[in-house]
């Protein structure tokens, strides 16, 4: 059984979404320093690589992180292509494909090749899923929804509609996947974000993985 680890590394070199807090790996104890065991500190934001974003993240008062249906975020989804001259993921392109008996949905876009140039930092061009094709996917009663760069929404937006209409409806957001390696199908989703109880459960990084059916 093959095994996708759909997981953007966290390290220094990756990119953030602008304005969110940079990564810092520290070394706070060494072995090499006489250290009796190598103990790393860590400080990088909650949306950071690939992440959950949850429902507090735009609707304050709901569904924080640590209280996220785990059945949602394992089980069976599809990956799916778009064009990679789409600039956004319309109500079109979600009419036009066949979901039945469908729940959860990553899209791999022109973004995914965005991974291959973490020089380049962080890039504000990346296809993105437009409010109307939340709407439509809504519709279908899709509970999570992927997308290989770090937000579903335009860059620059200042209603935030795509976020709001998915956490509404509590449907689970993974942003920030690597899909290079990964074919459009079927397979079987692992999305396991770190359990964090403090702050405003808006979020948090993810491993996540896909085995082929």
């Amino acid at each position: 059984m093959k095994i996708y680890d759909i997981s953007v590394p966290i390290s220094e070199d990756t990119p953030v979404y602008e304005g969110d807090p940079k990564v810092l790996i520290e070394t706070a104890h060494a072995i090499s320093k006489g250290d009796a065991a190598n103990v790393s500190k860590l400080c990088f934001g909650a949306h950071t690589a690939t992440h959950v974003d949850a429902p507090n993240h735009f609707i304050e008062g709901s569904r924080k992180v640590h209280e996220l249906d785990l059945d949602k975020l394992i089980g069976i989804c599809r990956v799916v292509e778009i064009d990679k001259n789409a600039m956004a993921i319309s109500a079109e392109h979600v009419r036009n494909l066949d979901l039945t008996g469908v729940k959860r949905i990553l899209f791999k876009t022109r973004n995914s090749e965005f991974w291959n140039e973490l020089e380049k930092g962080f890039r504000k061009d990346f296809t993105y899923i437009e409010p109307e094709a939340a709407k439509e996917l809504i519709n279908l009663n899709i509970k999570l929804v992927g997308i290989d760069y770090l937000s579903v929404e335009k860059f620059g937006a200042e209603s935030f509609q795509t976020h709001i209409i998915l956490l509404e409806r509590e449907v689970v957001i993974i942003e920030g996947l690597d899909l290079r390696e990964v074919s459009a199908g079927d397979y079987e989703l692992i999305c396991l974000p770190l359990k964090i109880a403090d702050g405003t459960g808006d979020g948090a990084p993810a491993r996540t993985i896909l085995r082929q059916k």
